[in-house]
């Protein structure tokens, strides 16, 4: 049976355009905001991310660890996080949703109890930052025998004989980390040595889907949108740091930022 996250690659590739992947941390700025929010910028998103928090991330930048403390402030947890996803699945149960997040939070819980957890709530896929190839591997076909697509990671560091060896064991979808920064770093490389790097690595098995994640903002998204899709995260969770700074709602202003992004890819 095909997923859901292969079908929506399938359907924006007949499309000609990127799909347009969102991240966004579960309960920021509370349990009911984040579910709203969910719901808003699924109308315009392909895909959507859920980070589950973590207080000690090694890979996202100040935006999303802002995100992250609001989140932990408010008590939220991975009993809170699975919750909100079942709530968004009974209302969009057709969207992809992803959770991403840290290895040790799924060691505390158990691998098993964590995939049932997934499963149960009908999440599509995970992105597990910390857990790299070939260490994944044990974890990456539990999650294939529950359904739940592991989605590998590669970086420009990332050497031609492992970018073959990660691509053969991946799933639906290879998450490609476009520069050596945390989250939401301004790109030290052009868009167009992006491509470049990006391309290369299409070469080795154009049948795959790779997205690019790390500093697409709606500045860079339109350079990149031959991808065959593009993360945006940090750029969203400064919306909603924005938004309450100033007393805004931050559901109806990211609304209009995820809304803006997607006019722009297509």
């Amino acid at each position: 049976m095909k997923s859901k996250i292969s079908t929506v690659f399938e359907q924006c590739k007949m499309e000609k355009r990127p799909a347009l992947i969102t991240y966004t941390v579960a309960g920021d700025n509370s349990k009911n905001n984040s579910l709203k929010i969910l719901n808003s910028i699924s109308k315009h998103a392909d895909i959507c991310e859920l980070g589950f928090v973590h207080n000690c991330p090694i890979a996202d930048g100040s935006q999303i660890q802002n995100s992250s403390y609001r989140a932990l402030k408010n008590g939220i947890n991975l009993k809170d996080t699975f919750d909100i996803v079942k709530k968004f699945k009974k209302n969009r149960p057709e969207k992809p949703l992803i959770l991403m997040g840290y290895y040790n939070l799924i060691y505390q819980m158990g691998e098993n109890l964590f995939l049932k957890n997934c499963k149960s709530s009908k999440v599509d896929g995970l992105i597990i930052v910390d857990l790299p190839w070939p260490e994944n591997k044990k974890f990456a076909k539990k999650c294939k025998q529950k359904s739940i697509s592991f989605i590998q990671l590669l970086s420009p560091t990332t050497t031609k004989d492992r970018i073959k060896k990660i691509i053969n064991d991946s799933h639906d979808m290879i998450y490609y980390i476009s520069m050596l920064s945390t989250t939401g770093g301004k790109l030290k490389v052009s868009p167009k040595k992006i491509l470049q790097n990006y391309n290369k690595i299409r070469r080795v098995n154009p049948s795959k889907n790779l997205v690019i994640g790390f500093g697409i903002t709606d500045k860079t998204i339109k350079s990149l949108k031959s991808a065959n899709g593009l993360v945006v995260g940090s750029m969203l969770c400064k919306s909603i740091t924005d938004s309450l700074k100033m007393g805004q709602n931050p559901v109806t202003k990211l609304d209009k930022v995820v809304y803006n992004l997607k006019n722009k890819i297509l």
